[in-house]
């Protein structure tokens, strides 16, 4: 039984990384809804995400490798710092100091507070709003070459509000990409190469965790292995629809969805149908 609920929780994993909907919430809702009715865990999430960071290095390969190549060449002189993919690293970079520090300075909270499941509820309708109006109302004459330094930073604040399950990760970004005047498929493009070093870090880390402590959640590390294969794949699939969506479709149907699944969570709260933590 271990094993099907780890692939089924791998593949909500996949199906919600990328969208702006919080896999991480969906992962701590849909525990309670399983045979073992348990919360997977801030390790089991968290790892399990390596896989669908995987699916990011394998879609956007070619630019993720350019990338890093000039700018590593720019360290050694080879091509200027102005140099968009050069530029476009060190951009990356400074985007990640946030989410890092703010995940350093706050692990406990991660673990216990962060995973109540009133919290969750609260944070699906108001960040879904959010969304829906910055998607709305912005402007949209910026691509993905226009990222700059303090756009770059602003979305790497955003993202580090994701460490709150509910918030989402890409939702938080493209919220500010969006707010900042950048198109739907830059703001999500970015979105997904600024998550890549957060997530590796985090998910590398907390296996360190599981390779030298005794379990802390309900699966082993054969089940979260397996949850993170399923999550590679299918978020892979997820990637390139959305990127393909984004050319047309708006952000709303997700925020439409992040409001209902938050309404259903409070009621289902309020009548003791499930419990917070």
């Amino acid at each position: 039984m271990p094993f099907i609920e780890a692939i089924i929780l791998g593949l909500v994993q996949g199906l919600t990384e990328f969208l702006p909907i919080s896999s991480s919430a969906h992962i701590r809702i849909l525990g309670e809804f399983l045979p073992s009715a348990t919360d997977p865990g801030a390790t089991f999430t968290a790892i399990t995400q390596i896989g669908t960071e995987a699916a990011v290095l394998v879609y956007f390969w070619r630019k993720i490798a350019r990338i890093i190549s000039r700018w590593a060449q720019s360290l050694a002189g080879r091509v200027p710092h102005s140099d968009p993919d050069a530029r476009m690293g060190w951009i990356v970079i400074i985007g990640t100091l946030p989410i890092g520090i703010a995940g350093f300075l706050l692990q406990d909270q991660i673990r216990t507070f962060n995973r109540n499941l009133w919290i969750v509820a609260t944070v699906l309708i108001v960040f879904g709003i959010v969304l829906g109006i910055a998607d709305r109302y912005a402007r949209r004459e910026r691509d993905f070459d226009d990222v700059t330094y303090p756009s770059g930073l602003t979305m790497g604040v955003a993202q580090a509000l994701a460490l709150i399950p509910g918030v989402s990760r890409s939702g938080a970004t493209v919220t500010a990409g969006r707010l900042l005047g950048y198109d739907r498929a830059a703001a999500a493009e970015y979105a997904f190469l600024l998550a890549v070093p957060a997530v590796f870090g985090s998910g590398l880390y907390e296996l360190l965790h599981a390779l030298t402590e005794p379990a802390s959640g309900p699966y082993g590390l054969a089940e979260t292995a397996v949850a993170t294969v399923v999550a590679g794949v299918v978020g892979w699939l997820v990637i390139a629809y959305l990127m393909a969506y984004l050319k047309r479709g708006s952000f709303l149907p997700f925020v439409i969805y992040r409001i209902l699944l938050g309404g259903v969570l409070l009621v289902l709260l309020a009548t003791g149908t499930i419990s917070a933590f």
